[in-house]
């Protein structure tokens, strides 16, 4: 559906801009489309497509333009204000098994008309005001429960991860750029713990193992697979092209553009 008079906006607090997201939010694509990918699955939106992107996971996204726009609706269930609704709307919550990054909420008209009740409360730096942000939110998530009860089960679920599989976690997730303190975090880990584990799996510090594991990575899609550095460097974890060269050169010997590609 289009909505011609909408544009990006974002309600609540802001989300972390690395590969993590800190908080639950909802997700309404406006124009362009989007993949996701989390390290297991691979997720598509096209404009009018709506999510809940799940807190506590590793997310990478490739965004692509249409006529020049991409334009998206970002609206935050932090935890205080979780917290806050479940005072007044009191519900049973359950374990869930599933533990994909991304829900997809069943189609209803409400959301439609909902996104497209936002309009009159942008202010001019395409932000909602602030006197109706929470209530825009509580409105949002009354309508999300309705559509789907089980999303309760995720969005008031406030546990932090468990301790897990370190060396099939780290083999999964190592092109995600996030701090040491983030996989620590992932793991169910202390920092010092995660160091300590991660040293006794894989006999190396983890930056080092990180870097190492990277640039193998790299130096096989390029010789084997025929992808330009540019194209890759930040899939895999790197800030910027010149450091990526500089790190490859230094572990090979020779430059990114360098490598002959084989079949």
């Amino acid at each position: 559906m289009k909505f011609n008079n909408i544009h990006s906006c974002h309600i609540g607090p802001e989300i972390s801009p690395e590969q993590f997201i800190p908080e639950h939010f909802f997700l309404y694509l406006l124009s362009g489309s989007m993949i996701a990918y989390d390290g297991k699955n691979s997720y598509s939106m096209k404009p009018g497509d709506y999510c809940i992107a799940r807190k506590n996971h590793l997310v990478r996204y490739t965004k692509f333009r249409q006529d020049d726009s991409f334009e998206k609706i970002i609206i935050t269930l932090d935890e205080p204000f979780l917290r806050n609704f479940q005072t007044r709307h009191p519900l049973k919550v359950e374990a869930v098994a599933n533990d994909n990054s991304f829900l997809f909420v069943p189609e209803t008209k409400f959301i439609s008309n909902y996104i497209r009740s936002l309009e009159p409360y942008y202010n001019g730096d395409l932000q909602i005001d602030e006197t109706f942000a929470d209530v825009k939110r509580e409105e949002l998530l009354l309508i999300l429960l309705k559509s789907d009860k089980q999303l309760a089960n995720v969005l008031f679920n406030y546990s932090i991860p468990d301790k897990l599989d370190l060396e099939e976690f780290m083999l999964r997730n190592f092109r995600f750029n996030v701090s040491m303190d983030r996989f620590a975090f992932l793991t169910g880990r202390s920092l010092s713990a995660f160091k300590r584990d991660f040293k006794t799996i894989f006999n190396e510090a983890p930056r080092r193992w990180l870097m190492k594991k990277r640039l193998e990575e790299a130096h096989f899609l390029i010789q084997k697979q025929h992808r330009k550095p540019a194209d890759i460097y930040i899939d895999l974890g790197f800030e910027d092209l010149s450091h990526f060269s500089f790190a490859f050169k230094k572990t090979f010997g020779k430059a990114p553009t360098e490598v002959t590609s084989v079949n």
